[in-house]
């Protein structure tokens, strides 16, 4: 179905009386477009690193609603909208309240940024790629999955943050392939991985602890690459069920794992549920969730285990290094890709 969009001319004093005006006469999913900046706390709750350039605040708006377009009469809806507005005019400077109509497209939104998102490969220096095919697309014939050395991930996102694509996301993935080995006579991978320069090793089966799970890639490459146990969390409960759907789809249903929605920052049940004792514990972020969640990762960790953190934009990495050095971790790697930034540190023995 096609919907009409209605647009109010209108100012920022009267967005919040005309939204509920609109609500009252049955109209959902209003859309509010103004420059009022976003205050400090709006910022922290959006997880944001940095806001695009807007123009300044002019005390304009505009509210917008949507309205099926099935070839009914709507002329009696607009006419209450209209009643509505003029009678908030003694209420609140309504601006000039000019009502704009237009067509929208009949798109699948959930599926069609779908074309977007192909199959790919991460590479690591050190034997290993991971091979990364949406759910809905064939394995390519060159691919071999007898090659110890290349791990397939099948990923759906849904609605969650994770295709793999981001650098963000790579910048972890290429972490685990670095610092997780599985037993080399079961595999066949030389496990000669780690750090030959500054002697850190890497870890056989290791307990992963997955902070900010989205989509469960991390968790599924950890799995994949040879971690005995993952836990992983996350704010939003669509990305728990959107990691057990793609744990599903890659036969790891039977893996030894728990996920939870919480923030770890300040939860100390949900702490309590996660335990510790972690080898490697992946954040993939933003640097300022980074800097708080350092010190409880240097909790939940193990002597000697590792914190890979990813999500850091370029100018922000001197502070996540300070924060996480104050939290008593050692910095062993820093890698960069684009204006992103992954940082990785050890717990001391």
């Amino acid at each position: 179905m096609k919907w009409k969009k209605y647009t109010i001319e209108t100012t920022t004093a009267a967005e919040d009386y005309i939204s509920g005006a609109l609500m009252e006469l049955g109209i959902e999913g209003v859309e509010i477009e103004d420059n009022i900046p976003l205050s400090a706390e709006d910022q922290a709750d959006m997880f944001i690193d940095f806001l695009p350039e807007m123009p300044p605040d002019d005390g304009t708006s505009q509210v917008s609603f949507y309205i099926g377009d099935d070839g009914s009469d709507r002329r009696s809806l607009l006419i209450q909208v209209r009643n509505a507005l003029e009678g908030l005019r003694g209420t609140v400077d309504m601006g000039t309240c000019r009502i704009t109509s237009s067509e929208t497209e009949d798109l699948d939104w959930i599926n069609n940024w779908k074309k977007y998102f192909s199959s790919f490969t991460v590479e690591s220096t050190y034997g290993r790629s991971i091979f990364i095919k949406p759910t809905w697309e064939e394995l390519p014939e060159d691919f071999s999955e007898n090659n110890p050395g290349q791990i397939l991930i099948e990923i759906d996102p849904g609605i969650s943050f994770g295709t793999g694509k981001h650098e963000t996301t790579q910048l972890c993935l290429k972490q685990l392939m670095r610092y997780i080995y599985p037993r080399p006579e079961e595999s066949g991978v030389d496990a000669l991985y780690g750090d030959e320069v500054t002697g850190e090793a890497a870890v056989y089966a290791p307990r992963v602890l997955d902070i900010g799970c989205g989509s469960g890639i991390l968790s599924i490459a950890a799995l994949k690459l040879g971690a005995r146990e993952v836990i992983g969390t996350d704010l939003d409960a669509d990305c728990i069920t959107s990691t057990h759907d793609n744990l599903s789809v890659n036969h790891l249903s039977g893996a030894k794992t728990g996920f939870y929605k919480g923030n770890l920052i300040d939860d100390e049940d949900l702490r309590n549920r996660v335990g510790g004792d972690y080898d490697i514990i992946a954040a993939n972020i933003l640097a300022d969730v980074i800097m708080p969640l350092a010190p409880v990762a240097a909790d939940l960790l193990k002597p000697g285990g590792y914190f890979i953190t990813s999500g850091i934009i370029d100018f922000k990495e001197e502070a996540v290094c300070c924060a996480v050095r104050e939290a008593g971790l050692v910095i062993c790697d820093v890698k960069h890709q684009g204006e992103w930034v992954g940082i990785t540190a050890r717990k001391h023995y």
